[in-house]
């Protein structure tokens, strides 16, 4: 009997072993909330990066070789064009210029002895009184007294202009820098370091960088309303984030494209009557892109980034798939965003619940009332 017992045992463990339990009921799929899109036209406004650039920049340079005798300015003030600068000692010009008087008077002094003499040897000429020899000879020395004059009155211009060029003079309206010279520094004609720089800030321009897909579009706009005043008037946000009262000008565009980042460079021309604006100041420009059709305005909280910095979106299929979506975003309109490319019209787009959404899996998708057409710009 104990020996049947003993046989029995490993039976009932191998019978026990063949049960097995039973499979955990699947989590229901997430609920997240969607909207659906529909495409619409929407006004692009670009929002773009940028430099303050003066109007215009001259650097102060001496034109002749001496020892600065005064600074007429006061660093940072506001000089007009042709105001006196610097002096630079002009006691050497000065004797030099006067040189070249007494050089002129003489050549002038020989000139009209010679003119006088001239004409009586050709009186005499013509009665044959004198040699042809002599006639000529007479002549040539008041053509050459003639070339003396001219040479003379040259050499006295060109004393006038060293003697004129010890004050320097400020070549552009416009604020002047620091000065890097001090009285009694020696300056020289055509030296390398300017003596200070004027920059003109009012007005002032702003360079900004865009992309040469984007000018495309902005062009066409500008072409499609060439006397619209909003298609080129361009706003300033500052680095502070307050917003520049002064509205400007879109004036230029660089003529290629950089090939190392794919940009072009836009000019705008803003007033600057406070003097607000500096050379150098980092700022953000919204200019209008146009008015873009089959664009679809995105809810700001259903955009998300990827590592790779794209723009993405999740969107429930309809056959309640999960899929992401990358996204072409040409600009904002209130709290969306205006996507290109990457939708299509009928799109669930998630909202809300993105932490429970996976791509590739299901999700329970329910409709919400977001009036997203009511977030376009009205024509």
């Amino acid at each position: 009997m104990e020996k049947i017992r003993y046989l029995l045992f490993p039976l009932l463990l191998t019978g026990c072993g063949e049960q097995k339990a039973p499979a955990p009921t699947p989590p229901p799929p997430p609920e997240v909330g969607v909207v659906t899109l529909t495409p619409q036209d929407a006004p692009i406004r670009v929002q773009l990066s940028g430099r303050t650039v003066a109007y215009r920049s001259a650097e102060v340079r001496p034109q002749v070789n001496g020892i600065i005798d005064r600074r007429l300015f006061v660093e940072g003030a506001v000089v007009e064009q042709g105001q006196a600068l610097y002096r630079i000692e002009s006691d050497r010009y000065q004797a030099m210029y006067d040189q070249a008087q007494a050089s002129l008077a003489t050549a002038q002094a020989r000139l009209d002895s010679l003119g006088g003499k001239s004409r009586r040897y050709a009186e005499l000429a013509a009665n044959k009184s004198v040699s042809r020899q002599d006639h000529e000879d007479i002549q040539s020395d008041h053509r050459q007294a003639q070339a003396a004059v001219q040479a003379a009155q040259a050499a006295l211009q060109l004393a006038a202009v060293d003697l004129q060029r010890t004050r320097i003079d400020a070549p552009i309206p416009g604020r002047i820098g620091r000065s890097a010279v001090s009285e009694g520094a020696l300056v020289t004609e055509g030296q390398s370091a300017p003596l200070a720089l004027i920059q003109q800030l009012d007005p002032i321009y702003v360079d900004l960088a865009q992309s040469s897909r984007e000018l495309l579009a902005l062009r066409q706009s500008l072409s499609e309303k060439p006397d619209s005043q909003e298609a080129k008037d361009v706003r300033l946000t500052l680095e502070d984030g307050s917003d520049y009262p002064h509205p400007g000008v879109l004036r230029f565009t660089e003529v290629s494209v950089n090939e190392a980042t794919g940009s072009v460079t836009l000019r705008a021309e803003f007033p600057n009557p406070d003097g607000l604006l500096l050379p150098g100041m980092f700022v953000r420009a919204e200019l209008s892109g146009g008015v873009r059709s089959g664009v679809y305005l995105t809810p700001q909280q259903a955009v998300t980034h990827n590592a790779r910095g794209q723009a993405t979106a999740l969107v429930v299929s309809a056959e309640g798939v999960v899929e992401e979506r990358r996204l072409h975003i040409l600009g904002a309109q209130d709290n969306h965003w205006i996507v290109g490319d990457g939708l299509q019209a009928g799109d669930r787009v998630i909202v809300e619940g993105l932490l429970n959404a996976t791509p590739g899996e299901p999700a329970l998708a329910t409709e919400l009332n977001f009036d997203v057409a009511a977030a376009a710009l009205k024509q």
